[in-house]
Formats: C-alpha cells, sequence, structure tokens
C-alpha cells in the first residue's frame, strides 16, 4: 500500500488528476484499451471537473478507455443521486469518449436483473483474464464503507457474485454494487478520503486490526494489484505514519 497526503480537498484532486492521466498514459503504451471504474459520491467530483478541463482532457486518449462503475443507487438516471449521472455531468459529456465505451449499471430494470446483467458484462469483457479492472477509483464513508459494502450486511461476505443488489434499509433504497472478489483481481485500486471527520476511520482502516465487518473499506486488498490511498491533512490527522 502507498500512502499519498496532500495538504487539503482541492490539491488531493489536483495530485489524483496527475497521477491518474500518467498511470493512463503509461498502461496504455504496452495495451490498447484501459477499464476505469468510477466512484461515485461528492469526493470524485473535483477530480473529476478537473479531468474535464486541459490538459487531461487532452492528453489521455479517451477514446481508449471503458467506463463502469464501483456501485449505483436504484434510482432513475435523471435523479441527482444517480452516481452515473453525476459522472456523465461532471467528465463523460465534456470529453472525447465512445458511448459504446460506457458501461451503466442500469436502473430501468429491477436491481437484481440489473446486477446479473451488469455480472455478464463484466464476464464477457475479461473473460477469462486474471485481471480485472487497470483502475478502480474508491471513496470510503465516516463509517468506514467503500462501493456499497456497508457495515455489518451480508454483501460484506459475498465471496462469489461480482455484482450484488441489497435493499438499503438506513436509506430507504436498492443499492447494486460490486463486490471485493472483484475489485481485489484489479491491477490498481485507488481511494480518495477528505476531511477531519474520516481521520479515526482511515487509522482503524489503515493501521487498525482487521475488522471487515465494522470496516468493510479493509476488504479491499488487490492480490496482485497497487493500493494507493491519496488523503488529505484533515484525513490522515490520526495515522501514526
Amino acid at each position: 500500500m502507498e500512502l499519498h497526503i496532500a495538504k487539503d480537498a482541492a490539491q488531493l484532486s489536483e495530485n489524483v488528476a496527475a497521477w491518474i492521466s500518467n498511470y493512463i498514459l503509461e498502461v496504455l503504451q504496452r495495451q490498447e484499451r484501459f477499464t476505469f471504474v468510477l466512484s461515485g459520491g461528492n469526493t470524485p467530483k473535483q477530480l473529476y471537473a478537473l479531468l474535464a478541463k486541459a490538459p487531461y482532457n487532452q492528453i489521455i486518449p479517451w477514446e481508449r478507455i471503458h467506463f463502469f462503475w464501483g456501485d449505483e443507487r436504484a434510482v432513475p438516471f435523471e435523479d441527482e443521486r444517480n452516481n452515473a449521472k453525476m459522472a456523465f455531468d461532471t467528465l463523460l459529456d465534456k470529453v472525447s469518449v465512445n458511448p459504446d465505451n460506457i458501461h451503466v449499471m442500469r436502473t430501468d430494470i429491477s436491481p437484481d436483473a440489473s446486477a446479473a446483467e451488469y455480472e455478464k458484462t463484466l464476464k464477457t469483457y475479461f473473460g477469462k483474464e486474471q485481471v480485472t479492472f487497470d483502475l478502480v477509483l474508491l471513496g470510503m464513508g465516516d463509517d468506514g464503507h467503500t462501493l456499497s459494502l456497508f457495515p455489518g450486511l451480508p454483501i460484506v461476505h459475498e465471496q462469489k457474485a461480482w455484482v450484488k443488489a441489497f435493499w438499503l434499509e438506513a436509506q430507504d433504497m436498492y443499492r447494486i454494487t460490486l463486490t471485493a472478489p472483484v475489485v481485489n483481481n484489479s491491477a490498481c485500486v485507488l481511494f480518495m478520503a477528505t476531511g477531519a471527520g474520516k481521520a479515526i476511520t482511515l487509522k482503524n482502516v489503515i493501521e487498525g486490526t482487521f475488522d471487515a465487518e465494522k470496516f468493510p473499506s479493509q476488504l479491499i486488498r488487490p492480490q496482485n494489484g497497487q493500493l494507493h490511498w491519496f488523503v488529505d491533512e484533515a484525513a490522515a490527522g490520526a495515522l501514526e505514519i
């Protein structure tokens, strides 16, 4: 695991944009296409806005990138809470992406049907390849959740399915999510975390005893890939490193 600490959230987004851009260009020197899993939530909004502007909108070969999502709220695409809508509004509508390379989690069918369809899409795309995504962008909630892997829920223990849907009582909605096994087969996972509200949780996730039931972000440990944590000084406040 590599830890990168920035002064504040704005500097963090700048650092992540530069890192991602370099990483994409490096990977595309040895393969034809790049698979990028986008995250929802507030933390990546600033990052997406940066990637949509110069120099990144010009130096990244967007038409060679395939986009996927880590999780989705089962609400219509037009709903402001929809993760795909946020990514389109801030990034995908502003760069030269091939529409055929955008793989959203559908919310116009039942959540279970959407999860099954997405799993089929992934297994068709990756086939028998040992490595799945080139880059998975993740956030971490104040409670230690990532993707839609929330503390104390059965989804945390999923070992076989790549994608699952479930009812989240606390939010009164269905969630569709990638699971830990498919993410842990990625070439690279990048977490972003900002704010003092996440400091104690971050300390537990990175330096504490393994307890995925309590801190699901601990589940994400790529088997043969890179793991990067990009955090600001406020979020890193309790770390001993």
